[in-house]
């Protein structure tokens, strides 16, 4: 599991009713179990915390360390410490006449001749090579001799990698949390993965957390965020238009729709922002092919099926259009039913609703657990990434499956699996499959419940569309 991992579940825990303050009242009660394995009552232990929550989780320690000669380091001002909880703990250490105190020039650190010391200055959401005053408090940490154990990983240890960018605590143990963190595989350290009280459904239910995905470079320039090509039209012509207006609004930088020439001015009337390439005729043909495929080089994403029919022309065009492509691909509506049975290079993410999962061969079921099996058999089998809709959508990728449980009845009204389907395309481009699927589903719910609150359940396709911006980055309190 990797440090973005963790936050997620971190956030989606929160979100579940079990608050990061719990979460890490265990942790520190974790790392204190370690410290009695290893140190006997009576031993002099020295901590140093920094200014975030791994610093708490240490915090919390030294209270559970009764019988033990504990001091608390806090490098840095306590009025800086960066979060509330953290803060909370730190108060108590005062209350309960902890020995704490503010180390705010790291050169006078010292940690006298401690049996054990707790690492806990930086957590596994910084990386880089260690700068003052951590560079400085390593250093002393060596110099101790002592038994080190580390909180969550080594300080100046990427967590993912299990590289240092520089200097690094040299950590005898490691308490990590929930599950084992790839960068920790191969440390010369004991390592310990804690259950700190993570639900289960914090992994298997889609939540606010996993929009801490959604994390954009302020420095990023126009196309970092994906250039996604609709291939859609003909017989309708809202259907590509409301998925093209769903990718710029779930973040896309640049949306293409190819359709057919004999829509493509209705196509583009819907938004100023859709760039149209028209092929020619009134449905897509395998003559098509060809070109598309070349446009299609040129996108992150390409999204194949809305508004296109079910035409034998069209999808014996989609069916050889997969046989060529390798790139990233969003299947959807009619196109949904040739999947099965194409050899494809290309990377998939299906989007049927129940009906159309039965013709594509898979099966379902009124039990959404049930669902779920069977999702995920279907889509191990079928070797793509699956996004069934329904009260709660299932996506699955053959191993990994979550739940979403966004969205409401108004939600039937045409055109809100076209807005999905662009919204999935868009987060595509920046994210594995299976965690586009599952962010596209929670935002798309989460616009249908906001549209619901202001429409009530006469809303349309395209308040979705408008309220997709405030499902991924708003105020989910709003």
């Amino acid at each position: 599991m990797g440090v973005q991992d963790q936050a997620v579940l971190d956030e989606n825990a929160e979100a579940l009713g079990v608050p990061r303050k719990q979460l890490m009242e265990s942790s520190g009660n974790a790392v204190a179990r370690v410290v009695r394995d290893v140190a006997d009552p009576g031993s002099e232990v020295a901590v140093v915390a920094g200014r975030g929550n791994n610093g708490g989780d240490a915090f919390v320690t030294a209270r559970f360390l009764k019988g033990y000669d504990v001091t608390v380091h806090l490098l840095g001002r306590a009025e800086t410490i960066t979060t509330d909880i953290a803060r909370e703990n730190w108060d108590a250490l005062q209350r309960a006449e902890v020995d704490a105190h503010e180390v705010r020039d790291s050169t006078g650190l010292d940690l006298g001749d401690p049996d054990v010391v707790i690492d806990a200055m930086l957590g596994t959401g910084v990386t880089g090579a260690l700068r003052e005053p951590e560079a400085t408090a390593a250093e002393r940490i060596a110099e101790t001799g002592a038994t080190v154990v580390a909180v969550d990983v080594p300080s100046g240890i990427d967590a993912d990698t299990g590289e240092a960018a520089g200097a690094a605590v040299d950590a005898d143990h490691v308490v990590t949390f929930h599950d084992q963190k790839p960068g920790l595989v191969d440390l010369d350290a004991d390592v310990t993965v804690a259950d700190i009280g993570i639900p289960d459904a914090a992994e298997r239910f889609v939540e606010r957390g996993d929009l801490l995905r959604l994390s954009r470079d302020p420095q990023s320039h126009k196309g970092d965020h994906g250039e996604v090509l609709v291939i859609g039209g003909g017989p309708y012509t809202g259907a590509p238009a409301l998925t093209a207006q769903a990718a710029f609004r779930a973040g896309a930088d640049l949306v293409r729709v190819a359709c057919p020439s004999s829509v493509a001015r209705e196509v583009q009337s819907f938004s100023e922002g859709i760039i149209v390439r028209p092929f020619t005729g009134d449905l897509l043909e395998p003559g098509h092919v060809d070109q598309l495929l070349d446009r299609a080089v040129e996108h992150d994403v390409v999204v194949i099926g809305p508004g296109l029919g079910n035409a034998t022309g069209t999808l014996e065009a989609v069916r050889e259009f997969l046989a060529e492509f390798d790139g990233r691909a969003v299947i959807d509506a009619d196109a949904l039913e040739v999947v099965p049975g194409t050899e494809t290079d290309a990377t998939l993410l299906c989007t049927p609703h129940q009906g159309e999962l039965r013709k594509m061969g898979g099966e379902t079921d009124d039990d959404w657990e049930t669902r779920a099996e069977l999702v995920e058999s279907f889509a191990a089998d079928l070797g793509e990434t699956m996004l069934v809709k329904g009260a709660y959508d299932v996506i699955s990728d053959g191993e990994r499956t979550r739940i979403n449980r966004t969205g409401n009845p108004g939600m039937t009204v045409g055109g809100t699996g076209d807005v999905l389907a662009g919204a999935s395309a868009a987060l595509m481009a920046t994210q594995e499959p299976i965690h586009a699927g599952a962010i596209a589903a929670y935002a798309n719910g989460r616009a249908g419940d906001l549209a619901v609150e202001e429409y009530g359940h006469g809303l349309v396709a395209p308040d979705l569309v408008d309220a997709l911006p405030t499902a991924l980055w708003g105020d989910d309190d709003e």
